[in-house]
């Protein structure tokens, strides 16, 4: 049975953006490895979205150009880090949630999941990023923090929100200069081929 203490609208203080659990409902999420975004450029970036000098959607603009530039170690680049986290996102896939689209990138991943049975969002994030963490670890030879703590969430209000995020997720590495079509990239659903909805 799943966490059924959803949680509606929250922060986890005033640092973290706003986040959405409620259940049974579409959600937009991206997480990043935790050297993928100095906190000091992101402190800069906040003032200004805070003083509205930034309007969202450019503070959000710049942190996926950021993303999508391959900053950081990217480690999620080594195939064999790939397979550990493509193979989490799978796991539960249509029992916890159903995972409609996703896309592993360099440096940071998109997904767009359904929670399942009253499981919650933050319970979903945090058995896939902590047990990412330690196997990815393991797999470099690593130690330290892996992922960025917290993650970004959006829930989908209407089917062309739906279908836009899924084009934005298939596209991400296209966009980012890593293939030349979404089809190309291995570590993503639109590789697999058709995805259940």
């Amino acid at each position: 049975m799943g966490d059924t203490r959803l949680k509606g609208w929250y922060r986890r203080g005033d640092q973290h953006p706003p986040h959405f659990d409620a259940g049974e409902i579409a959600q937009f999420v991206t997480f990043r490895l935790a050297d993928s975004l100095p906190a000091e450029r992101l402190q800069v970036w906040k003032a200004e979205l805070d003083s509205g000098t930034l309007k969202p959607d450019a503070y959000c603009e710049r942190i996926e150009s950021w993303l999508d530039a391959g900053r950081g170690e990217c480690w999620l680049a080594d195939p064999q880090v790939g397979t550990i986290v493509q193979g989490a996102l799978l796991h539960f896939d249509g029992r916890r949630y159903d995972l409609h689209g996703w896309v592993i990138m360099p440096n940071h991943i998109h997904v767009l999941v359904t929670p399942r049975d009253s499981f919650s969002l933050p319970a979903l994030l945090h058995s896939w990023k902590s047990f990412t963490a330690s196997t990815a670890n393991k797999s470099l030879g690593r130690r330290g923090a892996f992922w960025q703590d917290d993650y970004f969430d959006r829930y989908v209000r209407s089917e062309t929100d739906f279908a836009r995020d899924m084009d934005y997720i298939a596209e991400n590495p296209v966009r980012a200069g890593l293939c030349r079509t979404s089809a190309d990239w291995k570590w993503s659903h639109a590789f697999r081929g058709p995805t259940r909805f």
